[in-house]
């Protein structure tokens, strides 16, 4: 268990719940690659804990490196409807593609920091649901963007890494103050 999550548990004999936080830069593990996961109990109970660890922190998407997991899961919702909700298990781009297209981005993990993103405005995707069927899909527009920018945190891919030197100077007090934050935690 990582500093950025809890565990707890409603009655002896119910399933333990899950509650995470957001995993703020530099932490290690938003640095690493995510690995495969089972379709199983727990990782649907990552999954619920992870859709409302979002919706708490007034994201659109979530990965797991930043709740503290190194596993393949990412959840997201472009609309606020709870019927948007999209789980996405061990999900894998196989390919980007129409027009790139420069968006402001922001991330849970680099709070009250944006950077303009460039990304192709089209991606197929293959990926496990919850109930372990493999599915291969094609998203567009901004649900499109989400996908991208969650599963770059998949592969140990940050909003700083996207960010132009414009960018970088522009948010250097908050990148800063995240660094300072982490050293005086260890």
């Amino acid at each position: 268990m990582t500093e950025s999550q809890t565990t707890t548990t409603t009655t002896p004999s119910a399933p333990v719940r899950l509650e995470f936080v957001v995993t703020l830069y530099p932490h290690p593990v938003l640095r690493k690659r995510a690995q495969d996961v089972p379709v199983n109990d727990q990782t649907r109970a990552t999954v619920q804990a992870m859709f409302e660890c979002m919706i708490r922190s007034d994201g659109c998407g979530l990965a797991a490196p930043q709740v503290g997991l190194e596993q393949r899961i990412l959840v997201l919702n472009a609309t606020g409807e709870p019927q948007d909700n999209l789980a996405l298990i061990n999900p894998t781009i196989l390919k980007r593609y129409g027009g790139d297209t420069l968006m402001e981005e922001g991330c849970l993990s680099f709070p009250r920091m944006y950077a303009e993103v460039k990304r192709p405005d089209s991606v197929t995707i293959e990926y496990t649901d919850l109930e372990g069927v493999r599915h291969t899909k094609e998203y567009s527009g901004f649900i499109a963007r989400i996908i991208q920018h969650e599963y770059d945190h998949l592969e140990g891919v940050l909003l700083v890494d996207r960010m132009t030197p414009a960018d970088k100077a522009r948010n250097r007090s908050g990148l800063e103050a995240l660094i300072e934050r982490w050293k005086r935690a260890q």
